[in-house]
């Protein structure tokens, strides 16, 4: 079952539920993260939940994307009880892209590995362990709370003083913790984790300013567990045209880690359990346009689309104007 937030004319929220082709209202109810609570209430499945509720009139959830009424799949009353994570190198053929960015001239130590190289080489040995066992853990990073997530179709507003604006399409499990402080995972959907490769590129060290960046996810939310091939499709377009255009797998046929693994590895921290906080964490990714030598500027369109996933999510490009901040001496 896959599901959609967005609001109505009227500006009311609503959720629907895909069935087939077309998309049904979920009755008495508001959000995902409604849905969630109430099936861990309930010992439940999600998807059990809305069956009980019941499903309603069709919804035209393509007329309310072309009007910007598609939310993200997840929210909440309070952004700062959500948490925007990622792993880097978990992709057959990520560390590929990395290196490049990471070379290290004259470096002699293992094999002249750099450390993008040797990250992703602990991974294809030790990230998919036998099940009830703990892998390797992944290069990890924070992108920010819930007031950078950004929903499909609204701009992805890059910085004034970013080097560059770089789409990155994945796979975000989407997550929910419980009153006792167990996660619970409500589903996965597409996103655009989006970053400054540029920085990056800079020196490694430089990661975490250049994950510091709006992402985006959605439209649609799968509920259930994540198809072990996803093949999809990354393009930017400009002026309505393909700028650029590559096809990208995810899931676990075509990863370094299992999603268990990398779930692990980001719950272990009790910081990451407290009780009613949402996590949106990004699987990576192993196709950029940056890597193709492409510079997206102000207006491209962004679009990242699977067979799995339904709709495709899509965001224009918006260049931040320069910020003036001052701190103050109290």
């Amino acid at each position: 079952m896959n599901l959609v937030q967005l609001t109505n004319a009227n500006g009311k929220r609503q959720v629907a539920a895909r069935v087939g082709e077309e998309f049904r209202h979920v009755k008495r109810t508001r959000s995902v993260l409604e849905l969630a609570h109430a099936a861990i209430d309930a010992k439940a499945g999600i998807a059990e939940i809305v069956e009980k509720r019941g499903l309603g009139k069709r919804i035209d959830v393509a007329a309310a994307y072309a009007e910007g009424r598609l939310l993200p799949p997840i929210d909440t009353h309070d952004s700062a009880h959500i948490h925007l994570t990622g792993t880097g190198l978990t992709h057959l053929g990520s560390a590929a892209t990395r290196d490049a960015m990471h070379r290290k001239v004259g470096d002699a130590e293992e094999e002249k590995l750099t450390d993008s190289m040797k990250m992703f080489r602990m991974g294809l040995e030790n990230g998919k362990p036998k099940k009830g066992a703990t892998g390797v853990q992944p290069e990890w990073f924070y992108k920010g709370n819930g007031s950078m997530l950004t929903g499909p179709g609204q701009p992805l507003v890059s910085p004034a003083f970013a080097d560059d604006a770089g789409e990155e399409p994945e796979i975000a499990g989407i997550y929910v913790i419980g009153p006792d402080g167990s996660p619970f995972r409500i589903g996965f959907a597409l996103a655009n984790e989006f970053s400054d490769h540029v920085m990056e590129r800079v020196n490694y060290l430089y990661l975490a300013h250049s994950k510091l960046r709006p992402c985006s996810v959605g439209p649609e939310l799968i509920l259930g567990d994540l198809p072990s091939d996803v093949r999809g499709t990354s393009r930017i377009l400009r002026k309505y045209k393909t700028l650029w255009e590559k096809p990208f797998l995810s899931g676990e046929d075509n990863m370094s880690h299992t999603i268990a693994n990398l779930e692990h590895h980001h719950f272990k921290y009790a910081v990451f359990r407290q009780p009613g906080d949402v996590h949106v964490h990004m699987f990576g990714t192993a196709t950029l346009s940056f890597a193709d030598g492409i510079k997206a500027e102000n207006g491209d369109v962004f679009e990242i689309e699977a067979s799995a996933f339904g709709l495709p999510l899509r965001n224009p490009l918006k260049i931040e104007k320069p910020a003036k901040v001052k701190v103050t001496t109290l």
